[in-house]
């Protein structure tokens, strides 16, 4: 499998990838507690990556025809990377772990713990999504002021 090729969004996989790891450190850094949640330091992890990937896919606007699809499969792999990398800080970015209240409250421990952590991986991949969703509709706003400037 040549992980180069480019598929129908207009960029390697690599490449979707790659961007999507930049999410990364921000994930690493807040579960570990490293950076203030409030702070500018966290702000730039938060902010730097979609803007990256943005710019990223408005420069390859003669490869990438609509920026939609492939600014949402980075979004997409982030949660995937963010899933991840929260479960395996689980252990470290909690003192205890979460537990379930309501009718869930009397589950037996291995139960809660499987059904938080399930839980978890999904909210991530679904907020990943989601900020890949959000870049995209900013980019496709942009998109064609870029292309537009190109021909000029």
């Amino acid at each position: 499998m040549n992980i180069r090729r480019r598929n129908n969004m207009g960029l390697p996989m690599l490449s979707i990838i790659l961007l999507a790891l930049l999410g990364v450190p921000r994930v690493i850094a807040h579960d570990l507690q490293w950076v203030d949640p409030h702070g500018i330091i966290n702000r730039l992890l938060v902010f730097i990556p979609p803007i990256v990937w943005i710019l990223y896919v408005l420069r390859k606007r003669h490869h990438v025809q609509h920026p939609f699809l492939p600014l949402m499969a980075i979004g997409a792999v982030y949660g995937l990377f963010l899933g991840i990398t929260h479960q395996l800080l689980w252990n470290m970015a909690f003192e205890t772990p979460p537990a379930l209240g309501g009718n869930l409250a009397d589950l037996p421990e291995a139960a809660s713990g499987l059904l938080t952590r399930a839980f978890a991986f999904i909210s991530s991949i679904v907020t990943g999504t989601v900020v890949g969703i959000v870049c995209s509709i900013a980019a496709t706003a942009l998109h064609p002021l870029v292309k537009g400037r190109s021909r000029g």
